[in-house]
């Protein structure tokens, strides 16, 4: 056994835990950048500590940004002091695998003068950019090459303002844009040529935080205007990310058992939010309280649902553990473009689960999975350097004995803590 593999905790009896969560990946990230684009410095409040939110803290401070951390009372404060003019980066800003960071920082780096490199992780290559690099190039900027690594030149001023993005592949460009409209000469017009975009919580997300912070976002049909405007510098806190919560929840529905998540916002656009109606899709039991969101195993066998899950595709491996062990055959469609996230999700699914012996189809935009109706087997599942695989196999081990994950560091691109934290919800012991 390598020393990297993990034995996943096997439950010998219903999990019944509490479950704090870190912040949500997607506000941490998007709170850096605005902050880098204010007006004036700015503070966020419970920021994630993870790679994802390194890799963006670190590629803004190459870009001129400065961040300074604090912890009063435990609890993470990051200070923001965004530079009077941007600096390119020629040295290069390390993307890792990190979507957030590989499409928002281009758009902000546009705004600095010069030559700016981006590289990454192996499989960083294979993410989808090239719309979002076409769409810069309206304003300007000149870039070589359309993956991974690649470097991109700004002119002194960037001119235009009218853009199009295909984005069919990710909601990511269309954030990214969004981001920084405001902070280019005349705004953006920004079009979309393609048809369906998914994730749409997403970029509800992000103008929902540019309208925090004063910046108008005007949507038409098939199109977004932002006119040029500052960026309000706030006080900022990030709320707990649901997308990680929802492997925890989901655990306590497949031992038939009980998990709080504590602080569940009561208003987000998270798509992590929609586990809830999910959880009660399959049959599981979902209360909301005021101190945060319980869930509950059903009262007999969870059954097959069939969901279309374009606005939460995230959540795609969660909602596939529940499946595997539901009665009947799920369909989960609408997840097509997952084949260009940190893996090929939709494979990667596919080979998680057919391996401890459940049935499942891929299909042109999804999987079809058949739930266990015998013994499944113990197998060493390989975690693909993706968080939400591992979230997969280890809510598999939960309910097989024996299963091996062969690299639960992955887990750290959006929560560093969680095997201690998953085996201590598992076995009620304090986290070591």
């Amino acid at each position: 056994m390598s020393s990297t593999t993990w034995s996943a905790p096997y439950a010998t009896h219903p999990v019944v835990a509490t479950v704090p969560v870190p912040g949500s990946k997607s506000e941490t990230n998007r709170a850096y950048v605005l902050a880098a684009l204010s007006a004036g410095p700015s503070t966020i409040t419970g920021a994630l500590e993870s790679r994802d939110a390194t890799l963006m803290r670190d590629g803004l401070t190459a870009l001129g940004v400065r961040l300074e951390k604090a912890y009063p009372a435990g609890i993470c404060v990051e200070h923001v002091i965004p530079p009077a003019h941007f600096t390119p980066a020629p040295d290069g800003i390390d993307v890792g695998l990190a979507g957030t960071v590989m499409r928002f920082l281009p758009a902000v780096a546009a705004l600095a003068p010069g030559a700016t490199s981006f590289y990454g992780d192996p499989r960083a290559s294979e993410r989808p950019i090239a719309p979002l690099l076409r769409a810069l190039s309206a304003l300007g900027v000149r870039v070589d090459g359309e993956r991974i690594p690649f470097t991109m030149c700004s002119p002194t001023r960037l001119s235009g303002r009218t853009m199009s993005v295909a984005a069919q592949e990710s909601s990511q460009f269309v954030s990214a844009l969004l981001l920084a409209g405001a902070r280019y000469p005349e705004g953006i017009e920004l079009l979309l040529t393609s048809g369906r975009v998914p994730s749409r919580p997403h970029i509800d997300m992000t103008i929902a935080m540019l309208r925090a912070r004063g910046v108008l976002v005007t949507e038409g049909h098939g199109s977004f205007t932002i006119a040029p405007s500052p960026i309000a510098a706030i006080a900022a806190t990030v709320t707990p990310d649901l997308s990680n919560a929802a492997a925890f929840l989901a655990a306590g529905v497949l031992t038939g058992g009980q998990v709080k998540v504590p602080d569940w916002p009561f208003e987000t656009t998270q798509p992590g939010d929609l586990i809830r109606a999910i959880i009660v899709g399959f049959g599981g039991r979902v209360e909301r309280t005021a101190t945060g969101v319980v869930v509950a195993g059903a009262d007999g066998d969870l059954s097959a649902c069939d969901l279309d899950l374009g606005a939460a595709s995230e959540l795609t491996p969660v909602v596939a553990a529940l499946a595997a062990f539901s009665r009947g055959t799920s369909h989960l469609g609408g997840i097509g473009h997952i084949r260009g996230h940190e893996t090929d999700r939709i494979a990667a699914i596919a080979a998680t689960l057919r391996a401890v012996g459940v049935r499942v189809e891929e299909t042109a935009d999804g999987l079809n999975i058949t739930g266990a109706t015998s013994r499944l087997t113990p197998a060493l599942l390989p975690t693909y350097a993706d968080h939400r695989i591992a979230h997969l196999a280890a809510l598999i081990g939960l309910r097989v004995p024996g299963v091996l994950l062969d690299d639960v560091a992955t887990t750290a691109k959006t929560m560093p803590d969680f095997p201690a934290t998953w085996r201590a919800m598992v076995t009620g012991e304090p986290p070591r």
